[in-house]
C-alpha cells in the first residue's frame, strides 16, 4: 500500500484532534491493521500465528476493544509482518499514541465508569450520529440536573450523596458533546409514557420537559414522541443506542444496556435489524413538529406552573 493510500489519508486529520479520543483511535487503529492483513489475502489465525499472538489478541486488537490501547510493540509487529510502508506505519502509530491519551471521563473512578460504559462514552464523544429509544427515562443525553438525580437516586437508593452527585456531574459532563461544534446528529424516539412518569416532583418534570422542547429545536437534535394509542408500535422491548461513525470505515454500533452491563452488537446483520426497526418505529411515532406540540403540551396541562 502506498503513501497515497486514500485509506491512510483519511486518518490524517484524527491525529490533530483537539480532545483525545482514544474508543475512536483504538477503532480506526483496528479496522486499518484489519484491512490490510485482507488485502494480504492473510486469514486472522494465519496472522495470528505468524506474530505469536492467540486468535482472541488478535482479534481484540483489530476490534478496537478493551480500556487500553494495544502495545506499539504488538502493532510494529503485525505492521513489519504486513511490510506496511514507511508513512502507513507512521501514521499508524501515531494514532495509537494518541489513543493511550486519557479522555475526560477516563478520570472518573470505575465504579461509575466499568468498562462497557467506558466504552459507550467514547463511541459517543467519537460518533456522527447517535440515534435512541427509550421506554422509561429521557435519554442521558438530553437529561435535566434535576432529573439526572431523580434516576440515579431511583436506581441507588443506598448511593451516599457524594455517589449521586458525582454522577450527576458525570451525566451533564456527558450532554456538553451536544454543545460542540462538530455536535453529532442526534434522533431520539420516546415512549409518550417516558412524559408521564413522574420522577422527583411535577416542577422537575416540568423543567425537564422544556428543556427537551429547547434541544428539539436545534438543528442537529430531532425528538420523537411514539403516542399511548399507538397500539401495535414495533418498539423494543429494552433502550436502544445506534451510533453511526463518519467516513472512516468503521462499522455501525449498537449498545444494548442491561441492569449492571451491556451489549455491543457489530456484527452487520444484527445492527441493521435494528436500524430497520428504528426506521419503522420513526415512522409510528409522531413526526418531529407533533412531537414538539405533545411535548408542550404534557409540559403545560399536566405540570402546569402553580
Amino acid at each position: 500500500m502506498s503513501a497515497e493510500s486514500p485509506r491512510i489519508s483519511r486518518l490524517e486529520p484524527y491525529l490533530n484532534r483537539a480532545e483525545p479520543a482514544p474508543t475512536l483511535l483504538k477503532m480506526l487503529v483496528g479496522v486499518q491493521l484489519t484491512g490490510i492483513r485482507e488485502d494480504l489475502g492473510l486469514s486472522q489465525d494465519q496472522a495470528a500465528r505468524a506474530v505469536g499472538f492467540s486468535p482472541a489478541k488478535l482479534s481484540r486488537i483489530e476490534a478496537g476493544k478493551g480500556r487500553r490501547p494495544p502495545t506499539e510493540a504488538d502493532v510494529r509487529a503485525l505492521l513489519e509482518l504486513y511490510k506496511a510502508d514507511d508513512h502507513e506505519a507512521q501514521v499508524l502509530l501515531q494514532l495509537l499514541r494518541r489513543a493511550g491519551e486519557p479522555g475526560w471521563w477516563q478520570r472518573y473512578d470505575k465504579r461509575l465508569m466499568p468498562e462497557w460504559f467506558d466504552r459507550l462514552v467514547g463511541l459517543q464523544e467519537a460518533a456522527a450520529a447517535i440515534r435512541t429509544f427509550e421506554i422509561q427515562y429521557v435519554p442521558g443525553l438530553l437529561q435535566t440536573p434535576a432529573y439526572t438525580r431523580a434516576v440515579v437516586e431511583r436506581g441507588l437508593p443506598t448511593a451516599p450523596a457524594r455517589e449521586v452527585q458525582r454522577r450527576i456531574e458525570l451525566r451533564m459532563r456527558r450532554r456538553e458533546l451536544l454543545q460542540r461544534a462538530d455536535a453529532p446528529q442526534l434522533w431520539a424516539i420516546m415512549d409518550e409514557s417516558v412524559l408521564l412518569r413522574v420522577l422527583g416532583s411535577r416542577e422537575v418534570m416540568r423543567e425537564q420537559l422544556q428543556y427537551l422542547v429547547e434541544m428539539a429545536q436545534r438543528p442537529h437534535v430531532t425528538v420523537q414522541i411514539v403516542p399511548l394509542d399507538v397500539t401495535n408500535a414495533s418498539a423494543p422491548a429494552i433502550p436502544v443506542t445506534y451510533l453511526r461513525f463518519g467516513g472512516v470505515d468503521l462499522p455501525d454500533i449498537v449498545y444494548l444496556e442491561h441492569i449492571k452491563s451491556a451489549a455491543f452488537l457489530e456484527d452487520r446483520d444484527e445492527t441493521e435489524e435494528y436500524r430497520l426497526a428504528l426506521d419503522r418505529l420513526g415512522d409510528e411515532a409522531l413526526n418531529p413538529r407533533e412531537s414538539l406540540v405533545r411535548l408542550r403540551d404534557t409540559m403545560e396541562q399536566r405540570y402546569a406552573a402553580p
